[in-house]
């Protein structure tokens, strides 16, 4: 059968002519043998490899090997004996020519007539020995009148053969095919469009609309490859439907015809020959079809492009930046040109309604636009004030979009001048008072590059992200979802979820500084140093700027400054101290200061991670809050005293116990407990306990009491209450046991009576970070298991070896020990009457089965007994605080001997985790 199809001409490619050579050669020799022909196919990947690695065009690369493909492909084709006419045909991202190491070989083989036997024998052949060769293709067989059917009723068959093309045979059939295609009678231009924008909302919504995934798809997510083929899609099925040069016309045709610019064909190529190398490595580095970003590739990749570590910044760390400003900028010209083509190709029959709606702004079918192509020029303030309107006008729906390439036109007004001006100041600030819409409006601010010009020190943190599983979005996607969070506080509808803060929202004055402090708050992330202190700087700078009252810029500074602080006393300290509750009452001063601190931590802590934030998280936050705020009621020259907070809570236990347990009992139970017992459990918890230590009675088995926190508002931690003889190793064997059970603990309290009894308290979650719930089956295993690895505590079994996540292997993270008695020698006077100092150990080390057990026999081995624990696990790394003292209740004294715990724990921790030890002279604060 005659071939009507040659193979296409090869472009002029230096990557094509070198793999000519070999190509041309092979074919001389005729030698169609499977395993020549995958040897030769293999060595002209690898060619294309070296290509990659050297840095040579990534197009070329693509086109090179699409155009290898080809001719595997013609000649195979060339070898069957064809029984009757018909045509192959490249569909898809194939068809396009946009072929990276292991993309889709996706083929169409098109016939005039059904196929008989041996027509179907001769494609079973053909496609069996492209298998055999390894090519991995994908294949449909069709009549074109099948074909017609298929694409009139499937939006994506439609889309493939948009990008189809003859590779040999009859061209004809195609021609037929892609003229009924384009009779317009199936697919008009707008259902089309409708159709592929439905399309590509469902497939945000699968990434939950953001460009900033720890590990995105450079394919599917937003602002990914897909992104730029829906608008090539939807412009050439257009200029299909108006054109005689079919769907194959380049996209530089539209800009012609007005649909794009040419600084936005340039940024949308130079885009996509960004992610097209992105794309071609992951490949390159999986040995599979891999378009996820994963972990694992990311530095390989930065090392590949040829980044390298700063002062500032990791080298994978400058690569993700760079690919998400990039993916940031597919997202914006998407919307933008998808907007434009409704307006004006798709809605164009419609009527056009304009009304006035000030001065400088008319609304056009639900859209803002300017009235004068010279607004922004003679009034740069109108800049700002359009997403003003745009947040105080619920009925707006944006921007339409030659107003939207107008902004973009005038960013070089937004200078000194513009910024230091007092109008523009307050009409910013307008704009963060908005009601509606002002989260959305700053991302589209973003978007177009107004909000980096206007403030250039937001613009510096825009596409940063930190290179660990604990900061799930870069820091400018993580500062706007934070507002979002406090928008949402103010909603009834996010009530249930957050009761308290949405109260504490209610007494905020003015909101718009509550809104700039989040703004600002992580705004010196990436400079070097302590980026609270070089952010409030930075926002202080700001409010002077734009001339804001000293007080009201003083309170946005200070919130930015302490930011961190509020999380840190929750989760770091021990807040059932009365000591540690004024300490913090005395930072924040006041009842205002506390209520914008509370509502900014929530939401950062929010904003930070899905999974940072749950019950027992909250039930800290709460706790801290409330009494704070008792402390400031009270007086901050009138402190809450240790024995009279021991006092209430013992009054409280014994009215709650309702003579279960006489108060003679509870006399007996609490004389040896100890101060701390009393300071550490509320009034609840020290009724249940004292009523089952009494009716343990005489038993020499371990007690084991476990409830759940929910009896107030926030709570939700399960927690478990042991009371046993002390013993050696019982912190270790209990926290292996619960390991085993794959429970995490976020708060230990190790309080051993002057009855050499011990009262140990445990915080536990489950492995997605709730409470256990009130499962008695779930309870009796923790119980069981307990029992038996506290029978004999030196005898426990061997740490569990639970597998450890894929993401978190990709961190090395070297443990870091800090000891600190800065306290003792300032509360040395206090100690005598008031209870144990302790020395605080701050650990960070990477996460991991079985690290509290392993800490805990370090404890044993050198003579340390362990108070308190406070857990918190980051991502891939643990940040735990533990205080301790000696044998006799001591601070730990001595620079050799906290030298030595310091080493010992580093060096049992490492060397399980296969990481280099770590020991730098600021690791041990002394």
């Amino acid at each position: 059968m005659p071939d009507e199809t040659q193979p296409l001409e090869a472009p002029q490619n230096s990557v094509i002519d070198q793999l000519s050579e070999s190509f041309e050669s092979f074919t001389r020799n005729d030698d169609w043998q499977i395993k020549t022909c995958k040897k030769m196919i293999r060595s002209s990947q690898k060619l294309m490899d070296q290509n990659f690695r050297d840095g040579t065009n990534i197009v070329e690369i693509v086109e090179a090997r699409s155009w290898l493909i080809d001719q595997v492909l013609i000649r195979c084709w060339q070898r069957i004996n064809w029984p009757t006419p018909i045509t192959l045909i490249a569909v898809g991202g194939y068809g396009r020519g946009e072929l990276h190491p292991y993309s889709d070989i996706d083929l169409l083989i098109l016939s005039d007539a059904e196929a008989d036997k041996s027509l179907q024998e001769a494609i079973s052949q053909f496609i069996q020995f492209l298998w055999d060769i390894s090519l991995e293709v994908g294949h449909a067989v069709r009549t074109t009148q099948q074909c017609i059917e298929l694409a009139q009723s499937d939006i994506t068959v439609c889309t493939n053969l948009i990008e189809s093309r003859v590779l040999i045979g009859e061209k004809q059939y195609l021609d037929t095919v892609l003229t009924a295609l384009y009779s317009n009678q199936t697919w008009p231009g707008s259902t089309f469009f409708d159709a592929k924008l439905e399309e590509q909302n469902q497939r945000h919504d699968k990434y939950n609309d953001t460009e900033y995934n720890l590990e995105p798809n450079v394919k599917s997510s937003p602002g990914a490859l897909r992104d730029i083929h829906i608008i090539a899609w939807i412009t050439r099925y257009y200029y299909a439907n108006h054109s005689s040069d079919g769907a194959q016309s380049n996209l530089s045709t539209f800009v012609d015809d007005e649909l794009f610019t040419w600084e936005e064909l340039t940024a949308l190529e130079d885009c996509r020959q960004f992610l097209w190398k992105v794309r071609y490595g992951l490949h390159m580095l999986a040995r599979r079809s891999e378009d996820r970003l994963l972990f694992d590739h990311q530095r390989n990749l930065a090392e590949i492009f040829g980044y390298s570590d700063n002062d500032n910044q990791l080298a994978v760390e400058q690569f993700m930046r760079d690919y998400y400003n990039t993916v940031g900028h597919i997202s914006d010209l998407n919307e933008v040109l998808l907007q434009h083509f409704e307006e004006r190709i798709f809605n164009a029959g419609l009527p056009r309604k304009t009304v006035a709606l000030n001065s400088r702004f008319n609304v056009c079918n639900h859209y803002i636009e300017v009235n004068s192509e010279q607004l922004f020029e003679l009034q740069p303030i109108a800049i700002l004030e359009i997403f003003v309107i745009l947040a105080e006008n619920r009925e707006l729906k944006g921007i339409t979009a030659p107003t939207i390439r107008l902004l973009r036109r005038s960013l070089e007004l937004i200078d000194d001048e513009f910024r230091q001006d007092r109008d523009n100041g307050q009409m910013f600030m307008r704009l963060l008072a908005a009601p509606y819409s002002m989260v959305t409006q700053l991302q589209r601010m973003q978007r177009y590059g107004i909000l980096g010009q206007y403030i250039p020190e937001y613009g510096r943190i825009i596409g940063q992200m930190q290179h660990d599983l604990f900061h799930t979005y870069t820091v400018d996607a993580h500062t706007l979802l934070l507002m979002r969070y406090l928008r949402q506080f103010t909603n009834p509808s996010h009530e249930a979820q957050f009761p308290l803060v949405n109260r504490v929202i209610k007494s905020i004055e003015k909101v718009e500084l509550l809104f700039l402090a989040a703004l600002f708050h992580d705004i010196a992330k990436g400079q070097g140093g302590d980026h609270s202190l070089l952010g409030e700087r930075d926002a202080l700078e700001f409010c002077n700027r734009i001339q804001l009252p000293m007080r009201d810029g003083k309170l946005v500074a200070w919130l930015v400054r302490q930011h961190l602080t509020m999380s840190m006393t929750a989760q770091r300290k021990d807040i059932s101290d009365p000591d540690e509750i004024h300490k913090f009452a005395e930072l924040v001063g006041d009842q205002s200061h506390l209520d914008h601190l509370f509502l900014l931590t929530v939401a950062d802590i929010n904003a930070t991670n899905n999974e940072l934030w749950n019950d027992w998280r909250a039930s800290l936050m709460r706790q801290l809050y409330l009494e704070t705020r008792r402390a400031l009621r009270r007086g901050l020259e009138n402190p809450t005293g240790r024995q009279e907070l021991i006092a209430e809570r013992q009054a409280s236990a014994i009215v709650l116990l309702n003579d279960k347990v006489s108060a003679s009992q509870c006399e007996d139970i609490w004389r040896d407990a100890g101060d701390e017992y009393f300071l550490r459990e509320t009034a609840q918890t020290i009724a249940g306990n004292t009523e089952a230590i009494a009716n343990h009675g005489d038993s020499q088995e371990p007690l084991i009491v476990i409830t759940e926190t929910t009896n107030r508002e926030f709570d939700g931690g399960t927690q478990i209450f042991i009371y046993t003889p002390d013993q050696d190793n019982l912190f270790a064997a209990s926290a292996s046991a619960l390991d085993s059970l794959n429970l995490s603990i976020q708060d230990a309290r190790i309080i051993t009576s002057g009855g050499n009894m011990v009262l140990n308290t445990y915080i536990v979650l489950d492995h997605e970070g709730k409470s256990l719930g009130h499962d008695p089956e779930i309870h009796r295993k923790i119980k069981q298991v307990l029992l038996r690895d506290l029978a004999d505590s030196n005898q426990f079994p061997e740490l569990v070896k639970r597998h450890t996540p894929r993401q978190k292997r990709h961190f090395n993270t070297p443990t870091q020990v800090l000891l600190s008695n800065d306290d003792v020698d300032m509360q040395a006077e206090e100690s005598s009457h008031n209870g144990t100092q302790y020395t605080s150990m701050e650990l960070i080390t990477a996460d991991r089965p079985g690290l509290l057990a392993r800490v805990g026999r370090v404890f044993l081995e050198h003579e340390i007994l362990l108070h308190q624990a406070k857990i918190a696990t980051l991502g891939e790394r643990v940040d735990d605080v533990f205080f301790i003292t000696d044998l006799q209740h001591q601070p730990i004294i001595g620079a050799d001997r906290l030298q030595h715990l310091a080493d010992a724990i580093r060096s049992v921790l490492d060397e399980q985790n296969g990481t280099a030890s770590h020991i730098s002279p600021s690791a041990t604060a002394y």
